[in-house]
């Protein structure tokens, strides 16, 4: 397929049943068997869509998942993805071949198998950021788990830590104990999913280490499939779902910049008499532009590839059991 022209895509309308849309991405079903994930452009802070697309965005995520689970695959991960190659999906869907604009899906869209969710959000942290440092100011703990006294703001850890979090519909992720994922997924799954998360995680922050970055923290999901296999699901190590901090730019004690959104936040954060609630203020144009960039650049610093010079890769026909 040839390359498709590039521009801002708010949101995807494709020649396939729509199952979900969410803040990022629309999820539409290929077969009983097959979904096809496609984010688009948009972009959230503080829990608010904004009105203004990032151009290239859903591009970038959707390509970092690719690339890392290629890499996790080649590491044993199991995961749901099969192709992120814009010419093997419409193998698999030709219907979209009728959509006169595939600027609306190709690079931008994975397609996996289906699988159950688990109500669980399996982060992991390697660094005392975001709500975890929150967390740990107000009571010492991190998801109710005592930590050592005298830690700093964005200080490493004594080693990376299993933190929990529910999967909220709405609003914010709340931060749980391993006890209430034992309580909502079973002791041996939530024992998987602790091991896995933790594996996945090490192989993230030394891939990003060797790249001049630090994984501070990310989260993962995973679902079961219709064989009762436990998969690495939706997106994996993306700047969205990830806190990448550039390894010259890290201080103990204050917060690094982050290579993601953080130009709309910064943004949003100077605006005064904004109460976070819909409509957000519009985005200037400056702001957008420097969103992009940061985007390109975390792409460029993992893969060390421009991001027009990527190809889309397909995966393992038939991943290995994980548990």
């Amino acid at each position: 397929m040839a390359d498709s022209p590039t521009r801002a895509l708010r949101r995807s309308t494709l020649p396939l049943p729509l199952l979900n849309r969410g803040k990022v991405r629309e999820m539409y079903e290929v077969s009983p068997d097959l979904l096809l994930m496609v984010a688009s452009d948009r972009v959230s802070a503080f829990d608010v869509v904004m009105a203004e697309p990032v151009p290239r965005k859903g591009e970038v995520l959707t390509l970092i998942t690719a690339w890392w689970l290629k890499r996790l695959e080649g590491a044993g991960v199991a995961h749901h993805a099969v192709s992120a190659d814009p010419d093997e999906i419409l193998r698999y869907a030709p219907r979209l071949a009728e959509d006169v604009d595939p600027a609306g899906w190709a690079r931008r869209a994975l397609l996996v198998r289906r699988t159950t969710p688990l109500p669980v959000e399996c982060v992991v942290r390697g660094y005392l950021a975001g709500s975890a440092w929150k967390e740990y100011r107000e009571s010492g703990t991190l998801a109710g788990e005592p930590l050592p006294g005298g830690l700093e703001e964005s200080q490493q850890l004594p080693a990376p830590l299993f933190s929990p979090a529910t999967k909220a519909v709405e609003g914010h992720d709340e931060n749980i104990t391993f006890h209430q994922v034992v309580r909502a997924v079973g002791a041996d799954r939530a024992e998987a999913l602790r091991r896995l998360s933790l594996d996945i995680y090490a192989v993230g922050a030394a891939t990003a280490g060797e790249r001049g970055l630090i994984l501070a923290d990310t989260k993962f999901e995973f679902g079961i499939d219709g064989g009762g296999r436990l998969l690495l699901i939706d997106e994996v190590l993306t700047p969205d779902s990830s806190r990448y901090w550039p390894q010259e730019g890290h201080r103990v004690g204050s917060a690094p910049p982050s290579l993601d959104k953080q130009p709309v936040r910064d943004f949003l954060a100077s605006v005064e008499g904004w109460d976070r609630q819909p409509p957000p203020p519009p985005l200037p144009e400056a702001v957008v532009k420097a969103t992009t960039e940061r985007y390109l650049d975390i792409f460029r610093r993992l893969t060390g590839t421009d991001l027009d010079d990527f190809t889309p890769p397909s995966f393992s026909s038939e991943p290995g059991e994980v548990a």
